[in-house]
C-alpha cells in the first residue's frame, strides 16, 4: 500500500489561511487536485505557537488570526492535529538542537526547528512555509542530518513556489 501524503502546515500558512490569502487558497487547492487523498497535518509546534499567540499576540488582528486558525484546523478546513508519541518529544527535541548546532537554522530560531524535526519524525511529504529561515534551509544538509537521525526528511515550499510551480490555469 502507498505512503499516505501527509502535507504539514507552518504556522504562517494558518494566519494567511485565516485572512483567505489567494495564494494559501490556491495551494491547497492545486495540492488537492494534482496529490492522491493528500492529509493535512498541524504539528504540535504550530498548535503552541497559535496558543501563544491568542495570549500574546501584539495587535488583536493577530489574535484574531490565531483564534480563527485554531477555530477551523479540524472542521472548516478539515485539517488534523497531530501530537508525538511521548517518545518523540526527546527525539524532536534532540534533532531540534542538532539543527541548530549545525548552523541549518539559526540558534533563536527554536521553533522553527522544532517543526523540522516534527515534520521529520512524522515523516511528512511536504512542509508549506513562508518562513524565509525554514525555506532557505540548505536541503542537502537537513537531509543528511535526518538521515543519520533515522527520520523522514520532508520536500520544503512555500505556499507560492507551489503556485507558480503548478497551478493549472484554466
Amino acid at each position: 500500500m502507498p505512503k499516505q501524503i501527509e502535507v504539514a502546515l507552518d504556522t504562517n500558512v494558518l494566519l494567511d489561511l485565516a485572512i483567505d490569502d489567494e495564494v494559501v487558497i490556491d495551494c491547497l487547492q492545486t495540492i488537492r487536485e494534482r496529490l492522491p487523498s493528500p492529509v493535512f497535518v498541524v504539528l504540535p509546534t504550530v498548535i503552541q505557537e497559535l496558543v501563544d499567540i491568542l495570549e500574546n499576540g501584539e495587535t488583536a488582528a493577530e489574535k484574531k488570526q490565531a483564534l480563527d486558525s485554531l477555530q477551523n484546523i479540524r472542521g472548516k478546513w478539515q485539517f488534523f492535529a497531530v501530537n508525538c508519541m511521548p517518545v518523540g518529544h526527546g527525539i524532536v527535541e534532540e534533532t531540534a538542537r542538532k539543527i541548530r548546532v549545525r548552523g541549518l537554522l539559526p540558534e533563536e530560531e527554536v521553533h522553527d526547528s522544532f517543526l523540522l524535526a516534527e515534520s521529520g519524525l512524522r515523516d511528512v511529504s511536504i512542509l508549506l512555509s513562508n518562513d524565509s529561515h525554514i525555506n532557505e534551509i540548505d536541503q542537502r544538509a537537513l537531509k543528511l542530518l535526518f538521515d543519520e537521525c533515522d527520520i523522514g526528511c520532508p520536500l520544503i515550499a512555500s505556499p507560492k513556489k507551489i503556485v507558480t510551480s503548478f497551478f493549472q490555469k484554466k
